[in-house]
């Protein structure tokens, strides 16, 4: 799926045609630099890598050094691969936010905020009301969490307390309510996964 590397602003509100108060996203999509276009002959399958954002050579490595001197670009912070470009795309060549400009939804894949680690209750989203029964031993404990003679162990994917957030989330088919060129930025509708100044990835 074609799309760009951007970096989430923050959110607000706008208003539609309706009058209606629209809460969205606003994320500043690219400029984004070609680093690498890999072909069918080469490499097997046909995709293009993007970099995002400008990084001192000092916290570059050597091998990725070469890797942006042959594409001949400057150090870049984020990579990613995008599939499905129609267009010829040359090592050098930069993309805008413009590649969103007829498009009415796009999927937004980003690192969700990390919680800490929680329990059932805000993990899994259980009861944790009522009588304490079946091994509850508090009203927000999970209670009995394997079977007595068979299969004699915890199941695999039992859902218990643990490491919350901090994972890769995709949100899909975020309407595109406005492109704004002149500044790369891109309001879709709704929420999107992470924080402030967060990296996503936008696909259409």
């Amino acid at each position: 799926m074609p799309g760009l590397i951007g970096k989430k602003i923050g959110m607000t509100s706008v208003f539609s045609a309706e009058g209606k108060n629209v809460p969205c996203t606003v994320i500043e999509a690219g400029p984004c630099v070609v680093t690498q276009v890999k072909t069918n002959e080469v490499d097997g399958y046909e995709a293009v890598q993007l970099g995002f954002k400008d990084q001192k050579e000092k916290h570059t490595s050597k091998p990725l050094m070469g890797h942006f001197k042959k594409a001949g670009v400057t150090p870049k912070r984020h990579l990613a691969e995008f599939k499905g470009f129609n267009e010829d795309f040359k090592l050098g060549d930069t993309l805008s936010v413009d590649v969103f400009e007829d498009t009415l939804f796009v999927d937004v894949v980003g690192t969700s905020k990390g919680k800490g680690f929680q329990g059932v209750v805000k993990r899994h989203g259980f009861g944790g009301v009522g009588e304490s029964t079946h091994g509850q031993h508090g009203p927000r404990r999970p209670g009995a969490i394997g079977a007595c003679s068979y299969p004699a162990k915890v199941i695999k994917g039992m859902k218990m307390g643990g490491q919350m957030g901090g994972s890769r989330v995709t949100v899909q088919n975020l309407e595109v309510l406005k492109v704004i060129a002149d500044h790369n930025l891109l309001l879709v509708k709704g929420s999107v996964p992470g924080c402030k100044g967060s990296t996503v990835i936008i696909e259409k």
